[in-house]
This record gives structure tokens, sequence and C-alpha cells, in this order.
């Protein structure tokens, strides 16, 4: 397994991380969790991830637990979880200081751990200020409840725009972005990101490098292998989005 920097810190991930989404809960148990955490280690994998809207919650309890079963070392691991929902109310979701702060908490009872080492601000708030949010994870760190944060679907403008907030007040920008990237979803990561690098050292750890699974050739629109996630009730409505990509995508080539 190979190592590299996340962005500009010090901290070393493996170039391929397991992530929760999905399979936690809705098609994993705590047993099987377990096997899959534990082949993935035994791969050299060191980088997990999470957030608190998988499985409202679940997912990060059963890894959480599993983790402490299995008895790994905390400091053998990288955990990343992220924040933006987190339950029905008003003030369960979000990146206002008030959910960032109880968000973060509650994560970390769930994952049964002291702290995550990277947590992300899981979508971007257009109704919190960005300076706000800005010193509510640089409070999360400077409390120890996390060692860096990152954003994940956030545009090249919301990050500058944290980044210069941060550098302003002098507080920790935002040093990972986890956007989709994958052969129908490219643009964001190859284009719009591409100025974030060189001026603030932003790292990339993508999710659904496969489509969901759409590019392994597994499915179609008269054949979803049981037990798939696409045969999952809540998840049949994204078949048809990365379909529509599909068509987005041949029309590109065409013109």
């Amino acid at each position: 397994m190979q190592y590299r920097n996340l962005g500009s810190t010090g901290l070393k991930v493996s170039t391929l991380s397991f992530g929760a989404w999905v399979t936690f809960h809705n098609q994993v148990d705590l047993k099987d969790a377990k096997q899959l955490l534990a082949r993935a280690k035994e791969g050299g994998i060191n980088f997990f991830d999470n957030a608190e809207v998988y499985a409202s919650g679940r997912a990060e309890e059963i890894m959480g637990q599993a983790i402490k079963e299995l008895g790994w070392k905390r400091s053998d691991v990288v955990i990343a979880t992220k924040l933006f929902w987190g339950g029905p109310g008003p003030n369960d979701k979000g990146l206002s200081r008030k959910h960032i702060i109880e968000g973060t908490k509650a994560c970390l009872k769930r994952l049964e751990m002291d702290y995550v080492d990277v947590l992300f601000c899981h979508r971007p708030d257009a109704s919190t200020p960005i300076e706000e949010t800005v010193r509510a994870m640089n409070f999360v760190i400077d409390n120890g409840w996390a060692f860096y944060w990152g954003t994940s679907e956030w545009s090249a403008q919301q990050i500058t725009e944290a980044w210069e907030v941060a550098r302003k007040l002098g507080l920790i920008g935002p040093i990972v972005e986890q956007p989709e990237y994958n052969l129908l979803a490219r643009d964001k990561v190859e284009v719009e990101y591409l100025p974030l690098y060189s001026s603030y050292g932003i790292g990339l750890t993508t999710w659904s490098p496969l489509a969901s699974g759409v590019l392994t050739g597994k499915y179609s629109k008269n054949s979803v292998p049981a037990e798939s996630r696409f045969s999952l009730e809540n998840y049949k409505p994204r078949i048809w989005r990365t379909d529509l990509s599909w068509m987005m995508l041949l029309l590109k080539w065409i013109i």
C-alpha cells in the first residue's frame, strides 16, 4: 500500500480508503463489518470514512464498535466523519456553531472515540455565515475533538472564501475536499479546483470512483443484482441520475 500526505499536512493516509456509506447497517451488520475492516487494514488501508447521516448514525456506531472489538491501536488509523445532516430538528443540520459543536460530540459518542482525525463539512451551508463555520471548526480543533477539517462537495469559490476568512483571522483553513470523482464527474477535480491545489495546498479524498458500481458494468435497466446498493429502496433514485450522467457524457463526446 502507498501512503500520501493529505494536502499540505503531515498526515499520511493510504491511497485507498474504506467508507461506510450505504453498506454499514443497510447491508452490513457488526459481524461482517469487523471482517471487512480487518481485511482492509491487513491490506494496508489506514483511512476510514464515515458521516453522521450514514444510516442515521448507525454506521458510526457499527464502525466504532467494530474497531473497539478488533482492539486496534487508535494511532494506527485515520478516522474521518462528516457533519451536516444530524436530525430532523431545525438546528440538527447545517454548519452553525451550535450544530458543529453538538454534532461533533454526538459523532464521537457514536464512534466511542475521543477524537477524529479529519472532520468534514458535508455540504456548504448558505444559511450560515462562512466566518461562523470557520471559527466553529477551529474551536473543534482547539478542543482536540478533531485534528484537521475539510469540506465535501463545496465549490472552489466557497473553499476560497473559507480560506480567506481563516487567513484573515489567523485560523486553520480546510485542508481537504471530498468531491465525487469518476468518469462521469471530472470537471470539479480537473478544472474547477485546479487553482486550489497550489494556492491553499488542498488535498483530495474522493468518493464514488466507480459511480456507485455503475462503471463496473454490473447494472443495466433490466438487471439490478440482488443485494446490490441499487436494489435498496432508498437508493433507487440514484440510478436514474447516473443514467442521466451517462447520457450527458455521451452527448459531450458526440458534440
